[in-house]
């Protein structure tokens, strides 16, 4: 009896490594991109809670944040007091950081502000790539920036309008990670896939 062929290996981008988490989150939501207003305010709130740390610590405690932010309403985290500050100090579950926790909370304040003012949250920060992915073609990881022009123009209207931790290192991360940018590399079997998103 002949044997089957082996599947062929998918090449992935290598920050992506052997975690069965990191592979997941690779392989189905980086780089795709979101225009729910709630999905998007998760991964700010993610995402600055990340500073300094290393995005594989907060996807493991993803689980814990939808829990303790209200499953990400920015409604309801808008409305977090002192009680409620205490006990996200005291949930061993997330990062347990007093500035990351309060720009939380103020970023849902802000986050309603412009979702007020353009209709959505979405709308407002798919204006940055006028509505459509941009769609790089990196070969190399050292290739990836860590900021571009469009991130730091994010990053600057972001912050004049009260957000904390959102800084031009973040808002390329949150960038790519809601697929407003496609930085898979090109080698990456992702890379083709999302290359097909169309504009908004």
């Amino acid at each position: 009896m002949t044997p089957k062929a082996a599947k062929p290996t998918l090449l992935r981008c290598a920050w992506a490594g052997l975690d069965p988490l990191y592979i997941q989150y690779h392989d189905e939501e980086w780089g795709v991109p979101v225009f729910d207003d709630r999905k998007l305010f998760e991964f700010l709130i993610l995402e600055g809670a990340q500073a300094g740390l290393s995005w594989i610590t907060v996807l493991r405690k993803r689980e814990n944040y939808r829990k303790a932010f209200a499953g990400f309403d920015p409604e309801r985290v808008a409305r977090f007091g002192k009680r409620e500050t205490d006990s996200l100090l005291l949930n061993a579950g997330i990062i347990r950081n007093r500035l990351k926790i309060a720009s939380a909370i103020g970023n849902a304040q802000a986050f309603l502000q412009v979702r007020e003012e353009f209709g959505s949250f979405s709308d407002y920060s798919w204006r940055f790539v006028d509505g459509r992915p941009i769609v790089n073609r990196h070969r190399e990881l050292k290739q990836v920036p860590a900021r571009t022009a469009i991130s730091d123009a994010f990053s600057k209207d972001l912050k004049q309008r009260g957000f904390k931790f959102v800084g031009s290192t973040i808002l390329y991360a949150h960038m790519q990670a809601v697929g407003m940018v496609n930085d898979h590399l090109v080698k990456c079997f992702r890379h083709p896939e999302l290359s097909k998103a169309k504009k908004r």
